[in-house]
């Protein structure tokens, strides 16, 4: 069974910066796509980032410039880098991987980030 642990979610204050991690297991790592999404209550689920095999890089516009997404397949690791994060990225974060045009889409148990003073 695939799993996907998403950590390094806390408070973090305006402005500052914090880093979200995701390691995944029984799963052939690098060739599925990466990604982060959020969700609110009473909201959608939405993209943030997502990375593909080759390295390529997808954001909401409402991330670019701040947030920056990365992986590491010999840890079977993904990462998102939040810089100058906003009250407005306060969300529970939910891992993904995926392969597109398969049923394989897999999903984290989330890790709540709190944007606050």
């Amino acid at each position: 069974q695939v799993q996907l642990v998403e950590s390094g979610g806390g408070l973090v204050q305006p402005g500052g910066s914090l880093r979200l991690s995701c390691a995944a297991s029984r799963i052939i790592f690098s060739v599925y796509t990466m990604g982060w999404y959020r969700q609110t209550p009473g909201k959608q689920r939405e993209l943030v980032a997502a990375i593909s095999p080759g390295d390529s890089t997808n954001y909401a516009d409402s991330v670019k410039g701040r947030f920056t997404i990365s992986r590491d397949n010999s840890k079977k690791m993904v990462f998102l880098q939040m810089n100058s994060p906003k009250p407005d990225d306060t969300a529970v974060y939910y891992c993904n991987a995926k392969i597109f045009g398969t049923l394989q889409d897999y999903w984290g148990q989330g890790t709540q980030v709190t944007v606050s003073s």
